[in-house]
This record gives C-alpha cells, structure tokens and sequence, in this order.
C-alpha cells in the first residue's frame, strides 16, 4: 500500500493568478469550463508553474472570473473548479461538492452502486469516482485531480466513509496531461471481487485490476431495456464483460444466452456471477475475439432473438474516426445478420470522438449491408449518474442504439 502525498493545494490569498486575453473571455463567462492555452497570456513564471497548481482566472480588464486547476503544457490550460474566485480548495470545499453528487444519485437509485463523481458535470474535472456500496474506485485524470489526491480520500472519508477507497492511475487521458500510469493505490479493505447489484441482478467485479473502475454504470438504462426485450428468447451478448447485459436477460426469462468476450478473467467473474443467481442453466460464456466469433456464428446459421454489440471505444483520437467508423459499420453488419425477423439489435459506441449522427449513418449502413430492414425502437445513452455538462457535448459520450429488425 502506498502513502497518500501530502496535501498540496495553496493558500487561496498567495496562489498564481492568469489573465485570459482581451476578447477571449466571453465562452469562459458564458458556462463553459474550460481555457485554452492560446486564450491566455502566458508569461515565463506561468510556464514554470507545475501542472495541477490551483489558480484563480480574470479576464483583461482585472474582473474575477473564478478558481481553475492550471496546467501549463497542455492545451486546455485551466479548468474551472467554480466561479468564486480565490475560493479555498481543500478537502472540506471537495467534500462539499462530493456530499452534493450523493444527495443527487441517492434520490435516483435506492442502493449505493453508481457513478458518485463524473468529471465537469459534477464540477469536479478530471476525477471520476465510482461507488460500490462501502468502496469507491477513484480516476484522476488531470493534475490538478493528482496534486488532490490526499484532500480527494479526506473528503470521501468525510462524507460517505467508505471502508476502502481504490485510487486509479492508469487511464489513458493522463498521458494528455504529462501524468505517468502507474499501479492502483489500495487504501482501508477493498473486496476481491466486490459484489454488485444493478437493476435488481448481482454481478462481481474486480476494482482493482479490472477494466476502467471495475464496472461499467452508464448502460444500466440501456441493460434493464434490452432484458424487458429478452424473455424467451435467445440472446447473444458481444463484448460482453462481467455478462452485463447477458445475465440482466436471463434473469427476465431469457431462453438461452451466450456471452462472448476475450478476457477471460472478466467470463469467469462472469460465470460466478451466473451461478450465484441460479442462471448458469441458461447462461454461457465463451472466449471469443468478436468479430472472429459473429463470423463463426454466422457461418453456423446462429439465430437470436436478441443480439448486443456493446464494444470498448473503436476511436480513441480524432485520427481514427475513419477506421473507427468502418469497425462500428462492419460490427453492425456482422451482428444484424444474427437477429431472429422482428428481432431486436442492440449496438453502442462509447467513442467520444464519433458523432452521434455519424455512428447512426454506420449502423444503418451496416444494417442495409447485412441486407435487413427494420426500425430505430430506442436512441439512448448514459444513465443519470453519469450527467453531461450543457458547454461539452462530448461528456455526453455513450451511444445506445435498439432496432427491431426485419
């Protein structure tokens, strides 16, 4: 286990001050929480600053604009933590902000199994926190979220006092923020695997050494639709994890199920999860790279009633939206022609990067190249604990499609 740095956060009367250019501050003063590099007047001293220190903004003229996290050499350069200027962040301000995200997800969920923290939306950017009942899985993704480390596990302790806290530091959007990956801090008692409930269905999953924080909340709305489609039928869930989707299905009835997936740590959290719940008669798991296994069933004249593509992001960069778009085309070709007439088809992108009208123009090309017709029953997203800020319409990142196809 690994010491938790000291508390670094400034004085709020002696911390470094920038000015955003003449002209530029008016998007900054309309909502939205970023500043750019080329938006501000960057001396040498600015430069010199170290990444994540707490600044406070003003625009030309000398007016306040608000307390940011500052990072020097990046391109978004400050991100807003609230518009009180010289506001003190320290653990009792994060508290504040954290006991406001729980009050929030505990009037929309009756048990303790969301996504606590989301980034901008919660005004809190870069740090993702998620909860499972008595242990939060925290990201820092920004500098800023990194020099708060210390204050970040005070104020969790403060307000819901998890019996253990896992601290994540290998997300790819640190590498943006010139932060090393390094292995997951363990903090209190963490269970291996923790036990979850979503949507009335228990699952396990690593916090640790899993994907990302372990489990994936957003598509709890999307996986409780799909299952209410799925009594009697036979399902095939592609990508599927900890058997998200497949065993929310088999506990509303489904006939059959296979849940396909490469990783075979997840199909065997997976298959516990299915025995726990008296649905290994109905569930099974395979080891599959996915395409390779859409192709082999199709090869085999596999039927189902229901099938879920729900694959990891195809574009990580603006550089791959081409490719990324053909592999969600080709995955909704391969996966269409799967579906039973009047079948259901669930497909997803959790690609920021893929607009939401251009991942519809490749899942209804991929539909028409499988040679099927059919209808758009549900156009979805994140669930609520996963709220989007109104000035980034790229927080509103997951993508849910649901057709019937004939």
């Amino acid at each position: 286990m690994n010491a938790i740095p000291e508390a670094t956060s400034q004085d709020s009367g002696t911390r470094p001050v920038i000015s955003i250019l003449p002209g530029r501050q008016k998007r900054v003063r309309a909502g939205h929480p970023w500043v750019f590099s080329n938006e501000i007047k960057m001396s040498p001293e600015e430069k010199a600053l170290t990444p994540g220190t707490v600044i406070d903004v003003v625009d030309a003229a000398g007016s306040a604009v608000g307390s940011a996290i500052f990072n020097p050499h990046t391109l978004i350069c400050a991100r807003l933590l609230t518009s009180h200027s010289f506001a003190e962040i320290d653990a009792g301000w994060l508290a504040a902000r954290i006991t406001g995200a729980a009050a929030l997800r505990d009037r929309l969920y009756d048990a303790p199994f969301y996504r606590l923290i989301h980034a901008e939306a919660d005004g809190l950017p870069g740090l993702i926190v998620d909860r499972y009942e008595n242990t939060c899985v925290v990201q820092m993704n920004t500098a800023g979220m990194e020099l708060l480390a210390a204050e970040i596990v005070a104020a969790l302790q403060q307000t819901i006092a998890p019996a253990g806290i896992v601290l994540q530091r290998d997300s790819a959007a640190r590498h943006l923020e010139g932060l090393p990956t390094v292995a997951p801090e363990i903090i209190g008692n963490v269970p291996s695997p923790a036990p979850l409930t979503e949507n009335g269905v228990g699952f396990l999953a690593d916090l640790s050494e899993g994907q990302k924080t372990g489990w994936f909340y957003d598509h709890r709305e999307n996986r409780a639709r799909v299952a209410a489609l799925s009594k009697g039928q036979r399902v095939a869930d592609v990508y599927s994890y900890l058997g998200g989707f497949g065993l929310q299905a088999a506990a509303a009835g489904a006939a059959d199920v296979v849940c396909i997936d490469r990783s075979e740590p997840a199909l065997d959290l997976a298959t516990r999860a299915a025995a726990a719940a008296g649905l290994s008669d109905i569930c099974r798991f395979e080891k599959s790279e996915a395409f390779a296994a859409l192709e082999a069933l199709s090869s085999a004249k596999e039927k189902f009633g229901v099938v879920i593509a729900d694959p990891p992001a195809f574009v990580k960069s603006k550089k791959d939206l081409k490719p990324g778009a053909r592999g969600y085309r080709k995955l909704t070709r391969l996966a269409a022609k799967l579906v039973d007439h009047e079948g259901i088809l669930c497909v997803a992108s959790c690609s920021h990067h893929m607009p939401m009208d251009m991942y519809a123009e490749q899942v209804r090309r991929g539909v028409h190249d499988a040679g099927r017709t059919g209808r758009i029953l549900h156009v979805g997203g994140a669930g609520p604990d996963h709220p989007a800020h109104p000035h980034l319409p790229e927080s509103a990142y997951l993508k849910c499609l649901l057709l019937q196809l004939d």
